[in-house]
């Protein structure tokens, strides 16, 4: 898979693709993650890349030319498969759509910041709006690492254990299951019996049990879908 993402701090994504899993995969070459700076295409030496908005009020707005030119570009390299603007105003990201992008080839992740981009840029490029909670944050860039990390780690050969991410929070929309490691007790806890037996069937069977029963005390609208 291969992710672009354009943004005016690329700093902010420095430390999140260079660490744990996502460097593994990209070490691995299954992802490939390129950050690029939106003033590459500044439309002056100095660098401008927003503006004051029409009609008044606080905040800039990034242009819409240098954005265009920087998707244009990037897109005579490759076709992507989606162009994503991150926004508060966009659909809330789930489990859901994290399994469908990752089955997609070449994502492209617009970062807004400031008050946001020329709404032009998202009717004529934008194939998926999405948001991260409602919130908001300084920029898109944050909002773009939780995608790509929750996004890039269902790509097949990125966990050491595929199954791990099949047993996930969220998937067929019910919480994962409590889960222990050494000591068998700690100071008086301990660990269920059925998990010390080895029998594997009755493991699974306690565990889809118990996020059932999980997912009915912390999240029950997740089972409404089942």
């Amino acid at each position: 898979m291969n992710i672009h993402i354009i943004t005016v701090v690329p700093e902010l994504l420095e430390s999140p693709f260079n660490h744990s899993i996502l460097k593994r995969a990209k070490e691995k070459g299954i992802l490939q993650i390129q950050v690029h700076n939106l003033r590459k295409w500044a439309i002056n030496k100095h660098g401008q890349v927003d503006d004051y908005q029409y009609g008044g009020g606080a905040g800039m707005v990034l242009l819409c030319q240098p954005l265009a030119n920087a998707i244009d570009e990037l897109q005579k390299e490759k076709k992507f498969d989606e162009i994503i603007y991150v926004t508060p105003d966009g659909n809330t990201f789930n489990q859901k759509t994290a399994n469908q992008l990752s089955l997609k080839e070449n994502i492209l992740i617009i970062c807004g910041h400031y008050k946001g981009i020329d709404q032009r840029i998202r009717t004529l490029y934008v194939t998926k709006e999405i948001s991260v909670g409602d919130f908001v944050l300084s920029g898109g860039e944050l909002a773009a690492a939780i995608i790509v990390d929750a996004v890039g780690r269902l790509i097949p050969g990125v966990l050491n254990d595929e199954t791990s991410a099949l047993t996930d929070s969220f998937q067929d929309n019910l919480l994962a299951p409590p889960v222990y490691t050494r000591p068998a007790d700690f100071r008086g806890l301990k660990v269920p019996e059925i998990l010390l037996q080895g029998d594997l069937k009755k493991v699974e069977e306690w565990r889809y049990e118990q996020a059932v029963e999980y997912t009915q005390q912390k999240r029950p609208d997740l089972l409404k879908d089942i």
